[in-house]
């Protein structure tokens, strides 16, 4: 794999991918978001390279009972703007909690990768479930846990 002397390089096609499955039930939203986005990357494998997509799939389910500390799930604020004057739209982490579950996760863990085509394609292998479902099953995903 690697010569002696010289710095590894991994390849697009030689990277193995493989799925896992964690369970957001009970666990903080922060902690649960880097840990999502360091397997993503492919910060746990020894073959990591910074512009190389090396990370594997991560499907999260139960997305709906994860928890904020704090006051975050009234006082923490989503923003988007249409554009418009006037246009900038809030929404509390608590409103978004229950109407799109999944979408906190999904903002929390994108906000944790590269802002490029790279972070993009990292984006991508995230698949996040408000419920116990998910359609993923043939991939047999194993289960990680998260602290």
């Amino acid at each position: 794999m690697a010569v002696a002397g010289r710095t590894y390089s991994a390849k697009p096609g030689e990277v193995q991918r493989s799925w896992h499955l964690v369970d957001a039930r009970g666990k903080v939203l922060g902690r649960l978001a880097t840990e999502v986005a360091m397997v993503l990357r492919g910060k746990r494998k020894p073959q990591f390279t910074p512009h190389v997509d090396t990370g594997d799939f991560v499907i999260v389910v139960n997305a709906e009972k994860v928890l904020l500390t704090g006051k975050k799930l009234k006082q923490k604020m989503y923003y988007r703007a249409s554009g418009y004057p006037g246009g900038l739209k809030a929404t509390a982490a608590g409103t978004l909690l229950k109407s799109h579950p999944e979408r906190l996760i999904q903002y929390a863990v994108r906000g944790m990768l590269p802002k490029t085509k790279l972070g993009d394609a990292l984006y991508r292998k995230l698949k996040v479930y408000a419920g116990e479902k998910h359609p993923h099953q043939a991939q047999k995903p194993a289960p990680l846990e998260i602290r």
